[in-house]
């Protein structure tokens, strides 16, 4: 059995162990989705990479305070989807083997929870690091996300739309609230404070609460002007990070309580069922009752901050059941996102890192 197995084993059953948990999970996800040239990989869907997929492990590499990684993943990520200039072009957001068997951009379109995931986690290396260059990069990748993908939404506000192009048509504009994490938003006001981030952080409460029929959250919604939000079909796949991101948000966070109550659909199916539901419908009814591993991962924080102790019991309980020993992931086989959602909810169970009211990151390893 390898050793990383067994501290994730510990780590997930509450046993005392002197080395750092969340990093054996980490050191199993470099193992099994990257390469050698330090690129995320994504098994499930062709082996491709997503700019999704760089900035989240960027951010993982922050927390685990591994900035060669980190700089391999930025290297990787500036010379194959940002046109060797990440300070001036936005990541494609898609990269993988096209029709001719050739590896390249699949789709040039960018994608922003990306971007403000990586152009936080850059402003938040340079801080942590001392490393100008982070800095500046990010400051520079904050002004490209504020020109290419924010949007003044008649009846809305600014906001923040999903990628450079095809999300707005004449009063049509299509949104989706797991890209805009309020504690990002109010972080970058506070590390790029030239861009409008605190009218755009106004919009997020409302943002989550139109796109959430009945307490659950949707994966896309349409805003027209005039004529509101239509929720989509289901929340699934993208919906499942809405409950992450605002279970992650500090108690002090203006708005939080606000966010939280929007999303207790998903609260009281909680209380009767012990595993989250794959898909929900806008309607409040259950499309598929059997969420994967890393939707029970999600939760975690959203249970930790409304206090139900018992749901957060049994939804632990669905992630120490899941995990394998043998490759010290969860899941078998062990899927690309389900990691990627148990890293951020596991990582901030364990106090690896933390957010404030004002969406500062806040790092275990540089409390000493």
């Amino acid at each position: 059995m390898k050793i990383i197995s067994v501290l994730l084993l510990a780590a997930l059953f509450g046993v005392e162990c002197p080395a750092q948990d969340w990093q054996s999970l980490w050191k199993s996800y470099t193992a099994g989705f990257m390469d050698s040239q330090v690129r995320v990989i994504d098994h499930d869907s062709g082996d491709r990479t997503t700019s999704e997929g760089q900035a989240y492990g960027m951010f993982f590499a922050l927390v685990a305070n591994d900035r060669s990684r980190f700089d391999g993943l930025l290297s990787w990520t500036e010379q194959n989807l940002a046109e060797h200039d990440l300070a001036n072009h936005l990541p494609a957001w898609l990269w993988g083997k096209g029709a001719n068997n050739q590896w390249g951009v699949l789709d040039s379109n960018s994608a922003a929870d990306a971007d403000i995931w990586m152009a936080y986690t850059l402003l938040e290396a340079g801080r942590a690091w001392h490393v100008r260059q982070y800095t500046q990069l990010g400051q520079a990748m904050a002004q490209q996300i504020a020109r290419e993908e924010v949007a003044q939404v008649p009846g809305l506000g600014l906001t923040v739309l999903p990628g450079s192009n095809g999300f707005h048509t004449e009063d049509s504009y299509r949104l989706n609230a797991s890209y805009m994490p309020l504690q990002l938003i109010l972080g970058l006001a506070s590390l790029a404070p030239e861009g409008a981030w605190q009218q755009i952080a106004a919009t997020i409460p409302d943002l989550v609460r139109d796109s959430s029929p009945h307490g659950f959250a949707s994966d896309w919604i349409v805003f027209k002007s005039g004529a509101g939000y239509q929720p989509s079909a289901t929340g699934s796949y993208d919906a499942i990070r809405v409950y992450l991101w605002a279970g992650m948000l500090d108690a002090a966070t203006p708005q939080r309580a606000a966010i939280l109550k929007s999303l207790s659909g998903m609260q009281d199916y909680l209380r009767s069922n012990a595993v989250p539901p794959a898909k929900a419908r806008p309607d409040g009814s259950i499309e598929d009752p059997r969420g994967p591993v890393g939707f029970s991962a999600a939760l975690l924080p959203y249970a930790a901050a409304l206090g139900e102790d018992r749901i957060h019991d049994q939804l632990m309980s669905q992630v120490r059941s899941d995990l394998n020993l043998q490759t010290g992931l969860l899941g078998n086989p062990a899927k690309y996102y389900d990691q990627n959602l148990a890293l951020f909810a596991l990582g901030w169970t364990e106090r690896r890192f933390w957010f404030d009211s004002q969406g500062a990151l806040k790092l275990n390893w540089k409390q000493n």
